[in-house]
């Protein structure tokens, strides 16, 4: 049996280097750390080749003393505490000097320093932990390091990197919340010698968040403060028109710190609450100011997570900031031009379907039946009602409800229970095969023949009949006036979703506009239609997602999707880390029609687009792209991502909740199902009809047969 020895020092640092050293990024964000904690006042960061070859980060601080060069990159030797009580009261960045002896362990190390009194500076030279002798040097006030070489004793950790351009995103990270965090910083970032960000001293917030997310999220954010005792919260958080799929927006800073709480988050989601689709999450950029002795930093190797005396007190001042900020506000939607050029009379909703004004609908069942059939509707015999047991006549819908809201109300779930009759609950079912109607007009048997007709949509909100090139019968793209109303049309409720190749479902039965038929649409929403011995309600936006996914994956795969060259080039603003992964991506993107370029600092430029989104806005899609892209939490196949922007271009391409159809328009919808391998279910697994029978509507009407 071995025996207990003292582990020599590079291993243990090799092994505190395994903990706080995972990628470049996180050897710029302690550099800065230490830069921001020597009071500097500019800071550069040179990059190259992604971090792996170089990181250089020079500042103008306090500079270290000759004689604590050797301590600085010694393992646990800091300037910053010296007692355990000093551990309560952490006023800085950094604290545990592990950082530099870490770093020094799996690279080549040079550090340049000089103090501002100092005649000289010190040099040093650290080689995978084998340390040089210090030695003088010529160089300004201020401390420089460079690192090259990282990883280069640790070969495997080397090889694990991600591509250039992924590792420079998350440097860009990095930096962009040591930015936000120090406005008054004067900050460079460059990347193989090209500046990316330059960023001067700046007295406003708002001004450093407009240089690195653009005027469409700074626009629409709004300034909310509050304190209590010793806690001070302020900062900004968007118009619920703007919000993402994840929580990588919802920026959190304690005493110049960024980090990470669940209890701040779950009471941002809980603030949004109503205002927010399903699955989308609020942007905000929130700075807490409190005493140190009210948390501890010491919780996690790299200080993103923070433990709080009292968490529940900040998750109710969080709360209360934002709801009593929005109840003094109108959150109503509102109207604006669109700035495309393309589209200039085109308004846009810019707040989410959920604010929308409630409104009330009486689909009064009877009645329209006997309206559809001319007032001649056959009434059986023995369907009397007594006085004691008055009939159900109408169900009322308040406002726009979900598809399975809908579905209880048109089940019985939300209607009175009569006595003697049971539970009020009817019998909504999946469709299944067998329950269609059958069509005195063939319908088209291709999607050529399904192209007779299409219907596009104006920017007005007009509905024009267009026959496009190439297109499946339907509806064009997302305009303006409906994309606010579209964003609960892409969370994945039910999880599912079918692989881009494989044994296709076994086609659904068609049903379409026969002689008799009739179908109305509700809350321009829902499509309900006479089946065969019943009702089908149709989620309008379901199954249109599920005809135009079914039109373009085979296109896809085949590399035959139809796509224009932009007559003028369109730029999309994005994150230095968004633009880098969609520009790492454009051959994915160029096979679904998407052509990209990279252009500037956090910018991309659009040259070509699909045929069946052109109505769709070009930099909001790509917004969405990017924002999908970096939602992998681990580095996804190829197919993988084709599958995600398959999803998520049928999305945009269907019609929308929201959205009035034309009575053609019904028809065009309805008459395409047929072609659809699945037309049970959306490609995110929703149902795209319920079928209520008439023998359980004769039930809840009180018609005994």
């Amino acid at each position: 049996m071995s025996r207990i020895q003292q582990l020599d020092t590079s291993v243990i640092n090799k092994i505190a280097a395994g903990e706080v050293i995972e990628r470049p990024a996180n050897v710029v964000k302690e550099l800065l750390e230490n830069s921001v904690d020597a009071l500097s006042s500019r800071i550069e960061v040179d990059i190259v080749e992604g971090g792996a070859e170089l990181i250089r980060v020079t500042d103008d601080g306090e500079g270290i003393h000759p004689d604590d060069i050797l301590l600085a990159i010694s393992s646990h030797a800091t300037s910053k505490i010296k007692t355990a009580e000093d551990l309560f009261f952490i006023q800085t960045m950094g604290f545990r000097g592990e950082a530099l002896a870490s770093i020094s362990e799996v690279s080549h190390l040079n550090i340049r320093t000089r103090q501002q009194d100092a005649l000289a500076g010190t040099e040093l030279d650290v080689n995978c932990g084998q340390r040089r002798e210090a030695q003088p040097c010529g160089c300004p006030p201020g401390t420089k390091i460079e690192v090259r070489n990282l990883f280069a004793s640790t070969p495997v950790r080397r090889k694990s990197l991600r591509t250039k351009s992924t590792e420079f995103g998350h440097i860009s990270d990095q930096f962009t919340r040591v930015a936000l965090a120090n406005p008054r910083l004067h900050l460079i970032l460059r990347h193989n010698d090209k500046v990316v960000f330059d960023l001067p001293p700046a007295d406003r917030l708002i001004d450093r968040l407009r240089l690195f997310f653009g005027e469409g999220i700074t626009d629409h954010l709004i300034w909310v403060e509050s304190e209590a005792s010793d806690v001070r919260m302020s900062g900004y958080v968007a118009h619920p028109s703007q919000s993402k799929s994840s929580r990588k927006w919802q920026h959190l800073f304690l005493n110049g710190r960024w980090f990470q709480d669940k209890a701040i988050q779950h009471a941002l989601t809980e603030a949004y609450r109503g205002l927010l689709m399903v699955g989308r999450q609020p942007i905000s950029f929130l700075f807490i100011d409190m005493p140190p002795s009210a948390f501890d930093v010491n919780v996690h190797p790299t200080k993103v997570e923070v433990r709080f005396v009292d968490s529940q007190q900040l998750y109710r001042q969080t709360l209360s900031m934002i709801r009593t900020k929005f109840l003094t506000m109108d959150l109503d939607s509102q109207m604006k031009l669109a700035r495309d050029s393309r589209s200039k009379a085109a308004a846009a909703v810019t707040d989410s379907a959920e604010a929308a004004p409630q409104r009330e609908l009486q689909i009064e069942l009877d009645a329209w039946a006997e309206k559809q059939s001319g007032g001649n509707s056959q009434q059986g015999t023995g369907q009397g009602y007594t006085a004691s047991q008055p009939p159900i006549t109408t169900w009322s819908v308040g406002s726009r409800q979900s598809q399975a809201d809908l579905a209880r109300m048109l089940a019985g779930s939300d209607t009175q229970t009569r006595p003697g009759s049971g539970s009020a609950q009817s019998d909504v079912r999946a469709e299944a095969p067998g329950t269609a109607t059958q069509t005195d007009e063939p319908l088209p048997e291709t999607a050529e023949d399904a192209e007779a007709f299409f219907v596009g949509r104006e920017a007005d909100g007009q509905s024009r009949a267009t026959v496009p090139d190439a297109m499946p019968a339907g509806f064009s793209g997302t305009s303006p006036d409906t994309e606010a109303a579209s964003a609960d049309d892409t969370s994945d409720e039910a999880g599912n979703r079918p692989e881009l190749s494989g044994t296709p479902a076994k086609p659904a039965p068609s049903f379409g506009q026969q002689s008799g038929a009739r179908a109305m649409q509700v809350m321009d929403c829902y499509l309900i239609v006479e089946a065969e011995h019943g009702l089908m309600i149709i989620d309008q936006h379901a199954l249109h997602e599920r005809i135009m996914y079914e039109y373009l994956r085979p296109r896809v795969l085949n590399g035959s999707v139809e796509s224009q060259r932009l007559l003028i080039p369109e730029t999309a603003e994005l994150t230095a880390r968004e633009a880098s992964l969609v520009v790492e991506h454009q051959d994915l993107l160029a096979q679904i029609g998407i052509g990209v370029s990279e252009f500037g600092t956090n910018t991309v430029l659009i040259n070509s687009w699909p045929v069946m989104m052109q109505k769709a806005r070009p930099s909001q899609i790509i917004r969405d792209i990017a924002e999908q892209l970096e939602s992998f939490e681990k580095k996804p196949t190829r197919r993988d991502i084709l599958d995600e922007l398959l999803h998520m271009m049928s999305c945009k391409a269907a019609i929308k909740s929201g959205q009035r159809l034309k009575p053609e328009e019904i028809d065009s919808l309805l008459a395409q199902r047929h072609l659809c391998d699945d037309a049970h279910h959306c490609p995110h697994g929703r149902p795209t009809a319920l079928v209520l029978s008439q023998g359980e509507l004769d039930k809840q009407f009180g018609r005994l047969g």
